[in-house]
């Protein structure tokens, strides 16, 4: 094996873009397809090759690299795949797709003869733009050198969960960080309603907890999205989380544990999709605590920076 590999990304959004450059900076050749081809072309100026179709871009690559919305998008782009895949490529499986998706993932790398790893990853926007992800990956040990040099590529640190990628152990372990995420997310947008509907300067609850084992610098980061108007752009959009936190409590429900936490946090995602904040970061999580609308006037402070970017803390 070469130091410098072609890798293929399947899936160029927040994400993938963001992999894809750093593959790049580091020297490897990348070729890039997404279903929105606008996504895809903005990083032929970084050095990537654009693909026209998922086969185009798979063909004669060392390892495909799917990072797409969930289970089926990656199960329908890879069957698209299909006649350009060669015998001995390793899929790099890193969209967070639930337990009995990444089983029928794992069975077409089977069909296609392909060695697949389980490779979900903890970050959001601005870690994987400086390439400082936390790759979670279950696979085999023969091709491990060939799946390292992606993963040393994207992220800051691998964390190893096991050997066969189909038992899904490293998307468990994703699933089980996720819930404490999503539940810390949905945690800090309730504060701050609460705040405002007694009328409480957020600023006094920050100070009560400073310093304590209450205190965390998610909280304040999340919360800083919503009061300094930094929803957009998203570093993890409400979409997205809405859909992981799908696949938490679908996860629970298989093995018959309650997650009654996860559940609401997963409607209140849902709920603030449909008010129209789907795109923004997930903490805009916090207008489902309002009916439609409500949140206006009184709060306009809240969102009139919007599109203006703002740093984003923690991991989804």
């Amino acid at each position: 094996m070469t130091d410098k590999l072609t890798v293929s990304v399947l899936g160029t959004g927040i994400m993938g873009a963001a992999m894809a450059r750093n593959l790049v900076r580091a020297g490897h050749t990348v070729r890039v397809w997404n279903r929105t081809p606008q996504k895809a072309e903005a990083l032929a100026a970084d050095g990537a090759q654009v693909a026209g179709t998922p086969a185009e871009a798979v063909r004669g690559a060392d390892v495909v690299l799917t990072v797409l919305y969930d289970g089926a998008a990656a199960r329908d782009v890879m069957r698209e795949a299909g006649s350009a895949l060669s015998p001995g490529t390793a899929w790099v499986q890193s969209t967070t797709a639930g337990l009995e998706a990444v089983a029928e993932l794992a069975a077409l790398a089977d069909e296609h003869g392909l060695l697949f790893y389980d490779a979900p990853v903890l970050g959001t926007r601005q870690p994987a733009e400086a390439g400082q992800l936390t790759v979670l990956a279950a696979g085999p040990v023969a091709g491990r050198e060939t799946v390292i040099p992606v993963f040393d590529a994207v992220g800051a640190r691998t964390v190893w969960t096991g050997e066969d990628g189909a038992a899904g152990t490293a998307t468990r372990l994703k699933l089980v960080t996720n819930s404490w995420v999503l539940a810390a997310t949905n945690a800090a947008g309730e504060v701050l309603a609460l705040s405002k509907a007694l009328d409480v300067d957020p600023h006094s609850f920050f100070a009560i907890i400073e310093g304590g084992p209450l205190d965390m610098g998610y909280l304040r980061a999340k919360s800083a999205l919503i009061l300094d108007g930094g929803l957009s752009p998203a570093s993890f959009a409400v979409a997205t989380a809405a859909k992981d936190a799908r696949l938490i409590v679908e996860a629970g429900e298989r093995y018959g544990v309650r997650l009654d936490v996860a559940a609401a946090g997963a409607e209140r995602l849902a709920r603030a999709a449909a008010q129209g904040h789907a795109d923004e970061d997930m903490a805009a999580a916090y207008f489902a605590s309002f009916a439609e609308g409500e949140s206006e006037g009184e709060g306009e402070g809240e969102r009139e920076g919007e599109g203006t970017g703002g740093s984003a803390g923690g991991r989804g």
